[in-house]
C-alpha cells in the first residue's frame, strides 16, 4: 500500500491508521509534507473501472456545485490508480464529527444539502453504475444467500428452508407493492446515504463514500434518516422537506416507497454478510450472523415486513 502511494508522487511517512470500511480498505495515511490523506482501495472483483470512475465524476460534480463531498484527487492526471492488482484512489481528509440531528434546524440543512445533491443528480445519468431493483436487490440478493457456502453446514438447514419461504413470499409482497406504485422516477443517488456516511461540520453535513452511487428513486437516500415513532418520523420529515423542496422536488408519494426499500434493505444486507463471509473481516465484526437465535429473530422481522406491506 505504500509502494502505490509513491507511485502517485505521495510520500507517506510510515503511519497507517485504518479506517472502518467493510467492503473495501481504506486507511488514513501520513505523509511526509505534513497532513494527511485518505487512500481507498478496491474490493477487487465488485466494480468495474468505468463504473468506479462514474463514481468519481459523479463526486466531482458534486464538489463544482459547492457540496462538501469526498470526491478523489487528481494525481498524474487521474483519479483511478493500479499497482500490482490492487486498484485505488486517493482523497483528502475532510473534517467533520458524528452528526447529530435531534434538532429541526439540523435536519433542515441536511435536507438542502440533499436536495442540492439530487438537483445535481438530476442532471445526468449513469451509464454504467447499477440501477436499484427488486432483482438486484431482491432476488439475486436472496439466491446469493442461498448458494453462499456459510449455509452449508453452519446455520440449522430447517432455519434456511424457512427463510426461503419467508423471503421469496416478502418480495413477492414489495412486487406488488411497486406494481401498485407505478413507474419510479429515477436519478442518481448517493445510494447509501445513512449516518455511517455523513458528517458534520461546523458549516453543515459532509457527504463521504459514495461507492454505493447508484441510480434510483429520490427517496432512497431520504428514508434511512427517519427513526422512532410514527410521530417522531413525520417531525422528521417535514423538516428535512422544508430544506429539500428549497432546490429539488419530490413527490410525496414517494413515501409509499418506504417499507418495500426497507425490505430489499433487509433481504440485501444479510446476503452481503454471507456473500462476504470468507473476508476475515466479516465474521469478527457479525460474529452473531451464524446463530440461531440471529436467523429466529430475522425471520421474524421478514415477516413483519410482508405482514406490513
Amino acid at each position: 500500500m505504500l509502494a502505490s502511494l509513491a507511485q502517485v508522487q505521495l510520500e507517506p511517512d510510515g503511519r497507517l491508521f485504518e479506517l472502518n470500511s467493510y467492503e473495501n480498505r481504506v486507511y488514513q495515511v501520513g505523509l511526509t509534507s505534513g497532513g494527511s490523506c485518505i487512500a481507498k482501495f478496491y474490493r477487487a472483483g465488485r466494480w468495474t473501472d468505468a463504473q468506479i470512475l462514474e463514481e468519481h465524476v459523479f463526486s466531482a460534480e458534486l464538489v463544482a456545485a459547492d457540496l462538501v463531498v469526498s470526491a478523489p484527487m487528481t494525481l498524474n492526471g487521474a483519479t483511478l490508480h493500479s499497482y500490482a492488482d490492487l486498484r485505488f484512489a486517493v482523497f483528502p481528509k475532510l473534517a467533520g464529527r458524528a452528526p447529530e440531528l435531534d434538532g429541526a434546524d439540523s435536519l433542515e440543512l441536511l435536507g438542502r444539502a440533499l436536495g442540492r445533491l439530487h438537483a445535481v443528480g438530476a442532471t445526468s445519468r449513469f451509464a454504467n453504475r447499477p440501477r436499484l431493483s427488486i432483482e438486484r436487490f431482491g432476488w439475486q440478493a436472496r439466491d446469493a444467500l442461498l448458494d453462499s457456502p456459510v449455509v452449508e453446514g453452519v446455520i440449522d438447514s430447517a432455519l434456511i428452508d424457512r427463510y426461503a419461504e419467508v423471503s421469496a413470499a416478502l418480495l413477492e409482497k414489495v412486487e406488488a407493492s411497486l406494481d401498485r406504485y407505478g413507474p419510479l422516477s429515477q436519478i442518481r443517488l448517493h445510494g447509501d446515504c445513512h449516518l455511517g456516511n455523513i458528517l458534520w461540520s461546523d458549516t453543515g453535513p459532509v457527504f463521504v463514500d459514495l461507492d454505493d452511487c447508484m441510480t434510483g428513486p429520490r427517496i432512497q437516500d431520504l428514508w434511512m434518516l427517519l427513526s422512532g415513532s410514527p410521530d417522531q418520523q413525520e417531525g422528521q420529515w417535514q423538516a428535512l422537506m422544508r430544506g429539500y423542496r428549497q432546490f429539488h422536488h419530490i413527490d410525496e408519494s414517494e413515501r409509499e416507497l418506504i417499507e418495500p426499500l426497507r425490505s430489499l434493505r433487509m433481504i440485501h444486507h444479510s446476503a452481503w454478510i454471507a456473500q462476504r463471509w470468507g473476508d476475515p473481516a466479516f465474521p469478527r465484526a457479525f460474529p452473531w450472523f451464524t446463530s440461531g437465535r440471529f436467523w429466529q429473530e430475522h425471520l421474524s422481522d421478514l415477516w413483519q415486513q410482508a405482514e406490513l406491506l
